[in-house]
Parts: C-alpha cells; sequence; structure tokens
C-alpha cells in the first residue's frame, strides 16, 4: 500500500512574516514541511552570520517536526533589475553557482535532500544547442559540490524560460551525463499551463527523476498561481498519481500571491489537499 504524501507550504508565499511565524504557522495548520526559498526575506545565503542563521532553523525544524527542502526562486536575489539573473548561460555564471554551491550546503546542513534550481532565460542571440551546452556545464559544476554535501538538485521546468518542459529538463539531464544526483521539480500548475502533453503524462514522464512536486492551480497559457480549486486542474487524479508512484517528496504549495492573507490561504490549501487526496 503506498504511504500517505506529506504537504509542505512554500515560504515565497508567506513574505510578510518572519520565517520562525512562517515554520510556526505551518506546523500549527499540520503541513508536513516547508518549501524553503533562500531570499532576503527568510534565509539570506549572504548573511554574514549565516552558520548561525541555518543553525537556528534545523533546530526550529526539529522542534516542530517539518521536513524541508531548499528552492533558489528568488527572482531579484542576484540582480535588483534583472529577474532571475544572472543565469547558467550568459555573463556571470560564477555568480549564480556559487548561489548554487551556497543552497546546497544549507541544503545538507538543514537536512534537505534537494536543491530547486531552474535555468532562467536564455541570453539573446545564443544558439539553443550552445545554450543547452553551458547549462549543462553549470550544473556540472554545482553537481560536484551536491555529490560532497549527499544533496541532489531538482531541476524545475519553468514557463516562458529556456527550460520549460519536462523533456527540455531530460533533455539536460543527459548532457550532464545521466548523473543520478540530477533530478525534477515539477511544478503541477506549470505543466497545466506550457505542457502538450497532460498533468498526468507529464507526471509518468518526470517519473523517474522527480524529487519535489509543486502545486497550485491554473488556466491553460497564463502562467498565474491561482489557489487550490479555483482554477481548470482536476487534482484528485494528479495527487492519485502521485502516490501510486510512491512520491516520497514534499508535495508543497506555491503561490506566492497570496501572502497578505498566507496563514488562512494556508489552511484552505491543506484542507483542499486532504480532500483531494
Amino acid at each position: 500500500m503506498a504511504s500517505p504524501l506529506k504537504f509542505g507550504y512554500g515560504t515565497n508565499g508567506f513574505t510578510h512574516h518572519r520565517l520562525d511565524q512562517v515554520l510556526g504557522v505551518l506546523a500549527d495548520l499540520g503541513y508536513d514541511g516547508v518549501a524553503l526559498t533562500l531570499d532576503h526575506v527568510h534565509l539570506d545565503p549572504y548573511a554574514d552570520d549565516l552558520p548561525r542563521r541555518v543553525e537556528g532553523v534545523r533546530r526550529q525544524l526539529e522542534r516542530r517536526g517539518l521536513s524541508v527542502t531548499v528552492e533558489t526562486g528568488a527572482p531579484y536575489l542576484l540582480d535588483a533589475y534583472g529577474k532571475h539573473q544572472p543565469t547558467l548561460m550568459g555573463d556571470g555564471v560564477d555568480q549564480r553557482v556559487d548561489l548554487l554551491r551556497r543552497a546546497v550546503r544549507i541544503a545538507g546542513e538543514l537536512g534537505s535532500p534537494s536543491v530547486q534550481l531552474c535555468s532562467g532565460p536564455a541570453p539573446d542571440g545564443v544558439p539553443e544547442v550552445d545554450a543547452f551546452k553551458r547549462l549543462a556545464d553549470g550544473v556540472g559544476r554545482v553537481l560536484e559540490t551536491a555529490e560532497f554535501y549527499g544533496v541532489s538538485l531538482a531541476f524545475e521546468p519553468e514557463p516562458y524560460m529556456f527550460v520549460n518542459t519536462v523533456e527540455r529538463c531530460l533533455r539536460l539531464a543527459e548532457l550532464t551525463g545521466g548523473h543520478e544526483r540530477f533530478g525534477i521539480t515539477l511544478d503541477v500548475g506549470h505543466a497545466h499551463c506550457v505542457e502538450e502533453a497532460s498533468v498526468l503524462d507529464c507526471i509518468r514522464l518526470a517519473a523517474p527523476r522527480l524529487l519535489n512536486v509543486q502545486v497550485e492551480d491554473a488556466r491553460r497559457g497564463i502562467h498565474e498561481h491561482l489557489e487550490l480549486g479555483t482554477g481548470e486542474i482536476d487534482f484528485p487524479p494528479v495527487l492519485a498519481a502521485l502516490r501510486d508512484l510512491g512520491h516520497t517528496g514534499l508535495v508543497s504549495v506555491e503561490i506566492q500571491g497570496g501572502a497578505l492573507n498566507a496563514p488562512e490561504l494556508a489552511r484552505r490549501s491543506l484542507d483542499f489537499l486532504r480532500a483531494a487526496a
């Protein structure tokens, strides 16, 4: 019999709360874990006292019984004007590699099995084959650190980025030599938004490398994270497919635009997921 799914909530939906407040709310509501986005709001990977902060977060997670997965999707952490810049495909590669290596070290210290990352947009004028090569080279550098810390990379296809589908993510995996620590973060809303295949087919395609799952509702062709049950996605079959696959990672709600009503939105989301599962 398949084990129950474990539900989490993303800190990028709690940007008006301190991190200790976020963890307290999620634990009180009954969540199993948290998807922790590294940024200046909650856990800044460039903080002068980073080791002390990380240890404090580790203790809070342990005390509240929350598992964690580390994410690196903060759009303006490295460049105040360029969203998701710099990337691994253009200028500033070393800066992005440094951030991802910091994330891997933090994940190792917090007990997160993986670090989520995405490609960002391809530089103008760079042929696709070259962009893939540059991306694979950069990911390969981070995988060396991931091996050392026993952490996996969970690459996420994002709408309107260079790697925007599961198939392109799997192509990147091949270019890293099929590295055993290269995995996938599947965002169900993103898949519904941009993939030609159905969400269930995307789950099956990603299954051999699936590490993390993010959920929000969505409408076809529109990249907007909607509250669960307010879009077009039929969630009971999606959750059943994940359970039947034996998915053991978090299934984390990601609704960044709900920060002003985060505690109530998190409560409704968990109620929805439990009913749908």
